[in-house]
């Protein structure tokens, strides 16, 4: 397989794995529909460049530590669970509480930051994203390639992230989902904070498992 090959199919292989529903897909959902299409956009774009971390360190041999240090993974796969719990008890607690709708550009500008690093730290902190990453460059990427897929593949990967939760974010952010949103936000925000905190135990239960 050729090297220009080889990048198109990991690229697909790194798109296919960011439609797969999980915490990221949930938030940044949920952040286009509950609060702007601005905050949906930030969120994506933490995403990507989350993506961009996860495919330098790929690059750089991340699998293969995480393979010969067990401890380090188990080690990522707690503190990933225990924040993905985190964001999802902020959720739940925020969930009775009415939206303003009026709020200004400002406000505006403050809380598309906030969704910005909320959808970085939630992509980084998923362990099971780093090995995904890993084993697919460890997979499909030559153990010696060319140089220019060290140039071609961070950006590469940040389109495919970026564009993924963008196009989701761009969904979910139109009116009508707004309309259903608001009219049930409590439960919404319930079942998207239950659907991230199970998430997280089970990183947690499988840290644990794989320590036994």
């Amino acid at each position: 397989m050729s090297a220009s090959a080889t990048v198109f199919a990991i690229l697909i292989a790194l798109l296919l794995g960011a439609m797969i529903p999980g915490p990221s897909f949930v938030l940044v959902a949920r952040n286009s529909i509950s609060l702007s299409r601005s905050d949906g956009l930030s969120t994506a774009l933490g995403m990507g460049v989350g993506g961009i971390f996860f495919g330098g360190i790929a690059l750089a041999g991340l699998y293969t530590l995480l393979v010969a240090v067990e401890w380090l993974y188990i080690a990522l796969k707690i503190a990933g669970g225990l924040y993905l719990m985190y964001i999802a008890s902020k959720i739940w607690r925020g969930a009775a509480q009415p939206i303003a709708m009026d709020s200004p550009d400002a406000a505006n500008g403050r809380s598309a930051k906030k969704s910005f690093w909320i959808g970085l730290t939630t992509q980084l902190s998923n362990p099971k994203t780093a090995i995904w990453y890993g084993s697919i460059f460890a997979a499909l990427l030559p153990q010696h390639p060319p140089v220019w897929c060290y140039f071609v593949l961070p950006p590469l990967v940040f389109a495919v992230e970026a564009g993924w939760y963008t196009f989701v974010a761009l969904c979910f952010s139109s009116r009508h989902p707004r309309e259903v949103y608001l009219r049930a936000k409590k439960w919404i925000d319930r079942i998207a904070a239950g659907a991230i905190a199970a998430l997280g135990l089970r990183l947690i239960f499988a840290a644990k498992k794989a320590g036994i």
